[in-house]
């Protein structure tokens, strides 16, 4: 089945437009009161062609104690938390190969579909720093052995990738945060034959590396794309089959606080943001302990990066440790970093736990300090690549570049009910609910809205009370369904 993307969203964006970035006094915290406020629902369930469908609006009354039978979602507006910095996605050289394929009218819809009003809205934007395994092939910005990197040039990536990352900053309602991801130093710089399979970043070349981070936000911005930050070094902890380099904790703090950091403020890049760890939950506690705990590292240091792939060998996500990195480290961020479906089959393309993956995910990273949520690929083909060591993967939108389709999977609409209403500078705010039957988190914009997601994985609808402050309403959440309620 292919959902059709302009039948199932033109309602919902012509009923839902993007509010623009206003410039608060980020030291106040916007007031709100549920009182007289009118509810619009918006909801995707797996039982209906219509996704992110605008159904009854709701009004609130006043709120009376909540019996223990009922199922409730408590917003407290008094108590507000982390400031939201964006939700988007990674155009990797595999998203930008398969998106010049396609035709023009197809590229459009595409860039549509993701960013600006008439799509789900993105304000995250991730790239490589040369090639990962989402690529054709792999490639570095200078000749092999270049330590002195007079031979920089990121020529290769002004054929697609980027083309297509001024397209999505054109097109962006707000202001895009761009950030760049290494997989691996060059070859050469591990004492190798490849960039492949691991290896460590060899001392000599400590300061080389360092140089070629600064060399490249200088290239980008040259091309009239402002860079926001970097991550220090893609999934540090692990020996892939792809570019990879292995840091201990105590290897990146060394070369942030002694190379990196210095560099680029000696280059005049000191307001960039530097991200540490950019991997899994299960090892951050240890990651950040060693950096933040580290005064002449923590200072160049804006937070911690990460992704979800802890799940590999079985188990539960690792939600409790994000909010002990917030807790022992208050005044540094969380950002999300990397995730997507792995083991593509185009039989899975509708498969609605995909979707909940996401739901779930970003629900309980926001609820535990994140600011903001960068899915991985944003397009890839029908056999979930190109991918130059054959680790194919699910994207939320795929194209088939033998008919030119796009192809619109659950994935795509469960992130669009956070990142289409859930503005920049937005304030979470505290939310809880009273069963495991549903999970749900809220954001207060700067335009004075309120935004509720809720989410139930279950195979039975769901009543539920939305109760803020003293008000409240009622309403019924399908069975494996996401609602946006919107106040």
């Amino acid at each position: 089945m292919k959902i059709n993307y302009l039948l199932g969203l033109s309602l919902f964006f012509v009923a839902c437009s993007s509010p623009q970035k206003q410039n608060a006094d980020l030291s106040t915290e916007t007031q709100f009161s549920a009182e007289g406020k009118t509810i619009t629902v918006y909801t995707t369930s797996k039982d209906s062609e219509s996704k992110m469908s605008i159904g009854d609006r709701l009004a609130f009354g006043q709120a009376a104690q909540p019996l223990e039978t009922e199922i409730a979602v408590f917003v407290n507006p008094d108590k507000q938390f982390q400031t939201f910095l964006g939700i988007g996605g990674a155009i990797t050289d595999a998203s930008a190969e398969v998106f010049a394929q396609l035709p023009e009218s197809k590229q459009e819809e595409l860039i549509n579909a993701y960013y600006g009003p008439d799509g789900i809205d993105y304000t995250l934007l991730r790239t490589t720093i040369h090639s990962s395994d989402f690529a054709s092939g792999s490639y570095t910005y200078i000749e092999e052995g270049d330590k002195e990197l007079s031979s920089f040039s990121i020529e290769h990536d002004q054929q697609y990738r980027i083309p297509m990352i001024k397209r999505a900053m054109a097109n962006a309602s707000d202001s895009l945060v761009f950030y760049a991801s290494p997989w691996s130093p060059p070859a050469f710089m591990k004492g190798r034959e490849n960039m492949l399979q691991g290896g460590k970043l060899l001392p000599e070349f400590y300061q080389a590396w360092a140089n070629y981070y600064a060399k490249f936000i200088k290239a980008y911005e040259a091309e009239g794309m402002p860079v926001w930050g970097l991550t220090i070094q893609n999934e540090p902890m692990a020996v892939q089959t792809w570019e990879s380099c292995i840091y201990t904790a105590e290897e990146e703090r060394d070369f942030l606080k002694n190379y990196l950091g210095p560099t680029l403020e000696k280059e005049g890049l000191g307001d960039k943001n530097i991200v540490v760890w950019d991997h899994n939950r299960d090892l951050i506690s240890q990651r950040a302990n060693t950096i933040l705990g580290d005064p002449e590292a923590a200072k160049y240091a804006w937070g911690v990066g990460f992704h979800w792939y802890e799940t590999w060998a079985g188990g539960e996500p690792m939600w409790e440790n994000l909010r002990n990195v917030k807790e022992s480290f208050p005044d540094k961020e969380l950002l999300f970093t990397e995730g997507c479906v792995e083991k593509f089959s185009q039989e899975g393309y509708q498969r609605w736990s995909n979707a909940e993956r996401y739901g779930r995910s970003m629900i309980n990273d926001f609820n535990c300090g994140t600011v903001g949520w960068t899915d991985w690929n944003i397009l890839l083909d029908q056999n979930g690549g190109p991918n130059h060591v054959g680790n194919f993967c699910f994207a939320p939108i795929h194209a088939d570049i033998n008919t030119g389709e796009l192809i619109y999977t659950p994935s795509y609409y469960y992130i669009g009910h956070f990142s289409k209403f859930i503005r920049p500078e937005a304030k979470r705010i505290s939310t809880t609910v009273s069963r495991s039957t549903i999970i749900s988190t809220s954001f207060l914009n700067e335009d004075g809205k309120m935004v509720t997601v809720v989410m139930n994985d279950k195979e039975q609808a769901v009543t539920y009370k939305l109760i803020v402050g003293e008000w409240e309403t009622e309403t019924t959440i399908p069975a494996k369904a996401i609602q946006t309620l919107v106040y």
